[in-house]
């Protein structure tokens, strides 16, 4: 198979879709690896490593898409991008198509397969193409709420841990995923107060044996969220509904009982943000302040730190590119049924009931999809 690695053209986006290392692999393996010349510059990875891996050096995208049988980026196509994908060819990326309408509607008429990282799914409902960003995330998470909560940069003057005699902040997490339990880790091991919120008894009990004791794993519902709300410093969103839009926790009314100058840090911003009053930044200009609460809502926070998040997202996309590249789409679903739920939209058809319902579209089974 011919696998093209793009540079990322969406704005600040630093991470590349795949390490030298991997492209080696995928090499080793029969296969030819395309990858646009600078791809992976801003990760830390020279055009002459890839060269070294086997990797032929292109110098225009287009050529990638003429050529490539899947198509490997890490944020969605942009839209300079969308007449270049062919019908049947493979988009393998992070697409969140419930946030995004003009996209979606977009590859609907390329006719061709959108496997999404963020929508793969096992069994156990674990998410493995997104977790390790979403790791990267939950960490990064708290590193910024730290940063904004700090006076010059418009925040409370509060340090996150506090010191000996003075009380540390309180941080209110909500969703008690893999995200919500990175920053858990990460804010508790800075020494702050941290309140994890999720909906999911068996989580609660699993976080709560887990975690430790300066954070309290709480039963979330809206109430939970209006009385905490108002004792926290920090607040992170962290609630993934996989292949749609995230629900919208925290509403515009609830800020005025938040104190002045505390945070708010939207992780979900990808699936359109829990709070009323979030819209994407970028890390040029990451924050704004709405009644006098700072928001985050960073849409790539991975791409902030992309040696580390390129290799994260490496290693776990590699099992699924070379399935793909050794046997084929559908011998790969096969082989990998988890891979079934990526599989967002098809031929023109869109077969992930979440970006149908986001949008009010029909829905089209994958096993249909693949035989029309």
């Amino acid at each position: 198979m011919i696998v093209g690695i793009l540079k990322e053209i969406k704005h600040q986006e630093n991470r590349v879709a795949m390490t030298p290392a991997g492209a080696e692999i995928l090499c080793a393996s029969g296969h030819r690896v395309l990858v646009e010349k600078g791809a992976g510059i801003a990760s830390g990875f020279e055009d002459q490593a890839y060269a070294e891996a086997g990797a032929d050096l292109i110098e225009n995208p287009a050529d990638i898409y003429a050529a490539a049988e899947m198509i490997m980026h890490v944020k969605e196509p942009q839209p300079s991008e969308y007449d270049l994908i062919r019908e049947d060819q493979i988009v393998f990326t992070y697409f969140h198509f419930a946030a995004y309408e003009e996209l979606t509607n977009a590859f609907i008429k390329t006719r061709g397969i959108a496997l999404a990282y963020e929508t793969i799914e096992d069994t156990y409902g674990r998410l493995p193409l997104l977790t390790p960003m979403s790791e990267v995330a939950g960490r990064m998470a708290v590193q910024e709420a730290a940063r904004y909560l700090e006076r010059s940069h418009g925040g409370r003057g509060i340090l996150l841990g506090g010191v000996t005699g003075v009380s540390p902040a309180t941080v209110l997490i909500l969703g008690g995923g893999i995200v919500g339990t990175n920053a858990a880790l990460m804010a508790c091991g800075l020494g702050a107060k941290v309140d994890l919120l999720d909906t999911s008894l068996d989580r609660l009990r699993y976080l709560s044996s887990i975690m430790p004791k300066n954070c309290t794993p709480l039963m979330g519902s809206p109430a939970m969220i209006r009385e905490k709300i108002c004792e926290a410093d920090a607040v992170i969103c962290a609630i993934l509904v996989p292949g749609a839009k995230a629900p919208k926790l925290i509403t515009r009314e609830m800020l005025g009982s938040m104190k002045p100058g505390s945070i708010i840090v939207d992780v979900a911003i990808d699936q359109g943000g829990c709070a009323e009053t979030s819209r994407p930044t970028t890390h040029e200009d990451p924050v704004y302040e709405v009644d006098g609460i700072l928001h985050y809502c960073v849409a790539n926070m991975p791409g902030a730190v992309p040696m580390t998040s390129t290799m994260a997202l490496t290693n776990a996309t590699l099992p699924y590119v070379l399935a793909i590249a050794n046997s084929g789409l559908l011998e790969a679903v096969r082989e990998y049924p988890e891979m079934q739920k990526g599989l967002n939209i098809v031929r023109g058809h869109v077969t992930c009931k979440g970006v149908a319902e986001a949008f009010d579209l029909d829905y089209t089974p994958v096993e249909k999809s693949f035989y029309e």
